[in-house]
């Protein structure tokens, strides 16, 4: 699979079912991340790959309403970084998008892997913190949720089903971008 094709192919789905966590999966997806741009080649970004059955049902107790779902996946990666780990050039906080940069690898190569990968916000920082021992000057940016993409709805919202059958609508290719310089259509 090309990266075109797997640009096009990755989706958030939420209707997920498990898959066998080999460390060989793990591996994969960690070679994906390690190799991502960097400023400076810094590379700040750490991440805590979770897979075994008593931690992942620990985690359970950190995903937000709504997120019920997450509990079928198999693999649930908590990204981390700290900021003095990498550029801060006056008020830009490097990490924030290296990082950003290094879950989107993952979540390309998961896709090439016949795998979902979904990053969420909803979930509780401190208490995903607290369970994986992800010291308090890090900062947890997202979870990604792992999983085989199922056809079984159950337990979804009707909005959560909807998201499923077709992809949600995307802005206009002008309402995101200018060339040479800022088109207030941009908002």
């Amino acid at each position: 699979m090309d990266v075109r094709t797997a640009i096009e192919k990755r989706r958030a789905y939420r209707a997920l079912e498990g898959f066998e966590a080999t460390d060989d999966i793990v591996a994969e997806l960690a070679a994906a991340a390690r190799l991502t741009a960097s400023c400076f080649n810094n590379q700040p970004w750490r991440f805590v790959f979770v897979t075994g059955t008593d931690i992942l049902g620990r985690m359970h107790e950190a995903l937000s309403r709504g997120n019920e779902w997450a509990r079928k996946a198999s693999m649930i990666i908590a990204a981390f970084g700290k900021k003095d780990d990498d550029c801060l050039i006056k008020e830009r906080e490097y990490y924030l998008f290296d990082i950003g940069m290094a879950v989107s690898a993952i979540v390309l190569r998961a896709t090439e892997m016949g795998l979902v990968a979904h990053p969420i916000a909803g979930y509780s920082p401190s208490k995903a913190k607290e369970i994986l021992g992800i010291p308090d000057d890090r900062m947890l940016i997202t979870l990604v949720i792992v999983g085989k993409k199922s056809e079984n709805l159950e337990g979804l919202s009707d909005q959560q089903k909807s998201a499923e059958k077709e992809r949600p609508a995307r802005r206009d290719p002008a309402a995101i971008h200018s060339i040479d310089r800022y088109d207030p259509r941009l908002g």
